[in-house]
């Protein structure tokens, strides 16, 4: 039961997809911030190890891989983009499964860089204002692009790509913990 006093109090976990090939700078970042923030969030690894190659060469080690948790856990899925990251990403059965179920369930979905494409390709940007990487657009199917940063329209947030990182990092904290708290965090840093 939502509790106005303390309404973060029952936060469930948000989840960041690491793909071979991900943008470093667009992981590490919202997951920095997040942190930050207190907003629990864990790194899944879409293959079958730990570690996971980013797309300049940079590994990072996830929390876990992503057949080990279950959908329910999570109140945001998060996208980062980079190339090939982004098209692992999009062949991802189960994670193209998950994200439909939860954004039908109105649960939040975020990505960044290339990443709306994947949401554009399955149908979640219909009638939403999103944007994305300059190249990308016309994969965001069914979306009013904008071309802005960072777009916030209902349950879905996107962003252009690594220069506006941290805005898509605050913006998720923002929708999770208020205003306020994104506005605190932004000043600390």
């Amino acid at each position: 039961m939502f509790n106005p006093e303390k309404p973060f109090e029952n936060m469930k976990e948000s989840a960041l997809f690491l793909a071979e090939g991900f943008e470093e700078i667009e992981a590490i970042t919202v997951i920095d911030v997040l942190r930050r923030a207190g907003v629990p969030i864990k790194t899944l690894s879409i293959t079958s190890r730990l570690q996971v190659k980013g797309a300049h060469g940079i590994v990072v080690e996830a929390d876990t891989t992503f057949d080990t948790v279950a959908m329910d856990d999570f109140d945001f899925l998060i996208l980062p983009g980079g190339m090939p990251g982004t098209k692992h990403l999009g062949e991802n059965k189960k994670l193209n499964d998950w994200l439909l179920a939860h954004a039908e369930k109105g649960g939040h979905v975020a990505a960044i860089c290339a990443a709306p494409s994947v949401l554009g390709r399955l149908g979640l940007l219909n009638g939403k204002k999103a944007t994305c990487y300059p190249g990308f657009e016309s994969m965001l199917q069914g979306a009013d692009f904008t071309a802005a940063p960072v777009e916030v329209d209902g349950n879905i947030i996107t962003a252009n790509g690594p220069a506006a990182a941290l805005r898509f990092a605050l913006a998720l904290v923002a929708e999770l913990k208020g205003d306020c708290t994104a506005r605190e965090i932004a000043a600390a840093m």
